[in-house]
């Protein structure tokens, strides 16, 4: 293993991470929340069609591999016409699988929450979207938190796959450099051991953010 090379590497790795694939998941993660959100919220619709067409979404986006759909968005869509960037690709196709499995666990977090804070919200006079905002989605926020952390974690992972559409993130930059240099093991494990930091981090903060909003929880 040539250490010479790891050691030039890992800043340039660490600032594809830094300035790729971070800002490439708050991004992703973000649009992804607020379409997990509305789909949820459709999900639960008394409205048939409503319903049907979340469940339809969540269907095709939890059955269909995130790298196809990566693929259908930069590569399949010029053929008809429709021609979009790495990075706008690589956001859209991430927020939509986000959205996908989010809005699963947004929609059992809303269900959990009991029936009677409904009918609290409606005795003191609130209407159905004010019981929501106000005392609904508080609650679930607080039960979505550590599925949504998972998936957050997840999609940092994922990230990686964007290097295949050329955006330049972490791995790309380990690819690049590997190219030239053939030390393909040493700098993919060195990747490899970047974003098990990122994600042992994230994991940390989880842990913390779960705990304070237990404070809130009555024992």
């Amino acid at each position: 293993m040539d250490w010479e090379l790891v050691v030039s590497s890992f800043w340039p790795m660490l600032k594809g991470g830094l300035t790729g694939t971070i800002p490439l998941t708050l991004a992703s993660f973000s649009i992804g929340l607020v379409i997990a959100l509305v789909v949820a919220l459709m999900r639960i619709s008394s409205n048939p069609l409503v319903s049907w067409l979340a469940r339809t979404y969540i269907s095709v986006i939890r059955g269909t591999p995130l790298l196809v759909q990566l693929f259908v968005i930069f590569y399949g869509l010029p053929s008809i016409g429709v021609t979009i960037s790495p990075w706008p690709s690589a956001i859209i196709a991430f927020s939509l699988n986000v959205g996908g499995y989010a809005a699963e666990v947004i929609r059992a977090a809303i269900l959990s929450v009991p029936k009677g804070q409904w009918e609290a919200g409606y005795t003191i006079g609130m209407s159905r979207t004010q019981s929501l905002k106000r005392l609904i989605l508080p609650q679930a926020a607080r039960v979505s938190v550590p599925p949504l952390s998972n998936t957050f974690i997840s999609l940092v992972k994922d990230s990686s796959l964007a290097s295949l559409i050329l955006v330049t993130e972490m791995f790309r930059v380990a690819q690049q450099i590997s190219a030239s240099t053939f030390e393909f093991m040493a700098l993919y494990l060195q990747a490899a051991a970047i974003y098990w930091v990122f994600c042992l981090v994230l994991s940390i903060g989880q842990g913390r953010l779960e705990r304070r909003l237990d404070r809130y929880v009555a024992k």
